[in-house]
C-alpha cells in the first residue's frame, strides 16, 4: 500500500514568504515579535519559538520599545503602522502581495461608495487576522457578511461592491454574490479577490481525493483555510480524517484499504508535518 503526500499541499507562497523572512532574522540572533501567529499551525509555531519567535497580540504592540516587530502575511489595520511609527519599532513586513492589493481595493471602493452612499461588503470569518486588517482600512465602515443568512445586513437599494477574504470559498462566495445580486436593486460590483493559489488547490485537491483512500488531512486547529479545504475535501471523499500531527492518525482508518493512501495538507501546513504523518502511517500498515 503507497503512502502519498499531495504535491500540491503545504505552505502557500505568502506564508513561505513570511517564515523565510522571519527565519532570516532569527538566524542572525534576533528576537523578533510577531503579531499573532505567523501561521495557523501550532506545531510550525513550536518550532519557531524554539528559534527565537515571541508572539504577541495586537493589544500588546503599544507596550513594546526598541524592539524587532513582524506582521504576518495576514496584514494588518492602520492603525498597528501607526502604533509601530510611535514607538520608534523596527518593523519588518511579511504581509502577503495578495492582501495588501485587497487592501488598497478596498480603500478605493470605499471612497467610490461614500460618493454615491454604497456599501462594501466583505465576505470572510469574523475575528479572523485578515479580515481585521481589511475592515481597518476602511475604519470599520465595511458590512461583514459570514453566511447566506447575514445577507439582509445589506441595503437593497443601495450599490454594493463585494470582496472576499483571500482565502475562502470560490463556491460560497459565488453564492454568496448571487444572493446579494437577487435582492439588490441597484448596481452590484463582484471582485475576484480569492487568492488563486488557494482557489486552484481546492480544484487539485478534489483529484487527490478522488484517487486516494483513505485521505489524512493534516492542518492547524485554528486555521480557517484548514477548515476550508478539510471540508471540500471531505465531501468529494467521506473516508476523510483531519488530524493535527501524526499524533492523532488511528490504525483503525487503515484497515482492509487497499489505498493508495492520501495525505493532504492546508496552505498553513508545513511539509515537514506531513512527512512525519506519512512515516507514521507507514509503521501503522507494516503493523
Amino acid at each position: 500500500m503507497n503512502v502519498e503526500i499531495d504535491p500540491h499541499s503545504g505552505f502557500c507562497f505568502g506564508v513561505r514568504r513570511a517564515i523565510a523572512t522571519l527565519e532570516a532574522r532569527l538566524d542572525c540572533g534576533e528576537d523578533v515579535y510577531c503579531v499573532g501567529d505567523i501561521v495557523h499551525n501550532g506545531r510550525e509555531i513550536d518550532r519557531l519559538r524554539a528559534k527565537g519567535l515571541r508572539v504577541i497580540e495586537a493589544r500588546d504592540l503599544g507596550s513594546l520599545h526598541d524592539a524587532n516587530v513582524l506582521f504576518r502575511a495576514h496584514g494588518e489595520p492602520p492603525s498597528s503602522y501607526d502604533i509601530v511609527s510611535q514607538n520608534g519599532l523596527s518593523l519588518t513586513d511579511a504581509t502577503c502581495p495578495v492582501v495588501l492589493r485587497l487592501q488598497t481595493r478596498i480603500r478605493e471602493a470605499d471612497d467610490r461608495m461614500t460618493k454615491v452612499g454604497g456599501q462594501v461588503l466583505i465576505f470572510g470569518k469574523k475575528g479572523h487576522a485578515e479580515v481585521i486588517g481589511l475592515m481597518g482600512q476602511i475604519k470599520g465602515r465595511g458590512i461583514l457578511v459570514e453566511n447566506e443568512g447575514q445577507v439582509e445586513l445589506v441595503d437593497a437599494s443601495a450599490p454594493v461592491e463585494l470582496f472576499a477574504q483571500t482565502t475562502k470559498n470560490p463556491a460560497d462566495y459565488d453564492r454568496i454574490a448571487q444572493v446579494i445580486k437577487s435582492r439588490t436593486t441597484a448596481e452590484v460590483t463582484v471582485h475576484q479577490t480569492i487568492c488563486q493559489q488557494m482557489a486552484s488547490r481546492a480544484e487539485r485537491m478534489g483529484d487527490f481525493a478522488k484517487s486516494h483512500s483513505p485521505v489524512i488531512f493534516v492542518g492547524g486547529a485554528k486555521s480557517s483555510n484548514s477548515k476550508v479545504l478539510f471540508d471540500i475535501c471531505r465531501q468529494i471523499n467521506p473516508k476523510c480524517y483531519f488530524v493535527t500531527d501524526e499524533d492523532e492518525v488511528r490504525p483503525e482508518w487503515f484497515a482492509d484499504v487497499e489505498g493508495p493512501v492520501g495525505i493532504i495538507g492546508a496552505t498553513s501546513t508545513p511539509l515537514w508535518l506531513m512527512e512525519r504523518v506519512k512515516e507514521r502511517i507507514e509503521v501503522m500498515i507494516k503493523e
